[in-house]
């Protein structure tokens, strides 16, 4: 490793720790090590981004849904 590498380079665990989830086990919004990774979507920069964790998938996912319909009328 070279000493111009960041920080969060060589120690990448320091950046998630770092980072906002949503624990869908709890359906709460933590900061930093919480929940197991299986239990929480994310890592998100802020908690506003976390807090929309749910409807943020929900959106993409009925996008997802939108673009399998076109494809199979394909």
């Amino acid at each position: 490793m070279s000493g111009r590498e960041k920080r969060s380079e060589r120690f990448p665990q320091e950046d998630e720790d770092r980072k906002w989830w949503y624990s869908i086990k709890t359906d709460t919004v933590e900061y930093g090590p919480g929940s197991p990774n299986k239990d929480r979507l994310g890592p998100y920069p802020d908690r506003a981004s976390a807090e929309a964790a749910l409807s943020t998938a929900k959106a993409r996912n009925d996008a997802w849904d939108k673009d399998d319909e076109k494809w199979e009328e394909w």
